[in-house]
């Protein structure tokens, strides 16, 4: 039931976006992927597939609207539908409030939130037209309030209230609205570099079998907010 079907994934040039594409692939879905980067976008692509009617590399930061707005237009041109959006693209600055910087603050909420809104604003047409499926990757950190973390807990705490609003609004439309809240992930947040020790965390491609089973999953049933953790933390 998924074959076909074309998914939009921001921040998808490594990490979760990169782990969920290659899921998404593999289950017989069209994806589009962006990065701030047009050749990072490209790179990534290229190593999920060499067919053009597989994968579409796209250059945007969620930051603008605009971007965003282009992005959508490119896979619509493209595949000449939108089915699934995955609002991926963050990141963390992370130190007490009286030292975090105005700069910081600013970013994390720009990109984390703001973003997410662009991301579905430029989308939501075209999922309402496929009665399709909008997914934001929010955090446990969406509901776990910890120090050093005020700036990165305000804007994921966000994206969870944002995205369940969403849901309520949409779903009269037939737009299946979640938010997916990780733990700890093997990817490059916060600069992190993967490497055998990240074997006890969620791997990027678990949280794409996850969203290929809520794809799958009855349409009268949604899991509109999924906490998901490693099963044995270090």
């Amino acid at each position: 039931m998924l074959n076909n079907k074309v998914a939009y994934i921001t921040g998808g040039t490594k990490g979760i976006g990169l782990g969920i594409a290659s899921v998404l692939l593999n289950a017989g879905m069209r994806v589009a992927i962006s990065g701030r980067n047009l050749d990072d976008a490209k790179a990534a692509a290229a190593q999920l597939s060499s067919d053009p009617s597989k994968v579409l590399a796209i250059q945007s930061n969620v930051r603008n609207f605009e971007d965003e707005d282009k992005a959508l237009q490119e896979v619509k041109n493209h595949f000449g539908q939108v089915d699934l959006v995955v609002a991926n693209a963050g990141l963390g600055h992370f130190a007490p409030v009286d030292e975090l910087s105005v700069e910081a603050w600013q970013d994390m909420i720009d990109t984390n939130l703001t973003g997410v809104f662009y991301t579905l604003k430029a989308s939501v047409e075209a999922l309402k037209k496929s009665e399709g499926y909008f997914i934001s990757i929010a955090s446990l950190a969406g509901t776990n309030f910890f120090a050093n973390g005020s700036g990165y807990n305000a804007s994921k705490f966000g994206v969870v209230g944002f995205t369940q609003a969403a849901m309520l609004d949409l779903r009269k439309y037939n737009v299946k609205v979640s938010t997916i809240m990780p733990g700890s992930v093997k990817s490059h947040f916060n600069n992190h570099d993967p490497g055998d020790n990240d074997e006890w965390k969620i791997q990027p491609e678990d949280i794409g079998e996850l969203i290929v089973d809520m794809m799958k999953m009855n349409p009268r049933t949604l899991p509109s907010k999924i906490e998901i953790r490693p099963t044995l933390p270090k």
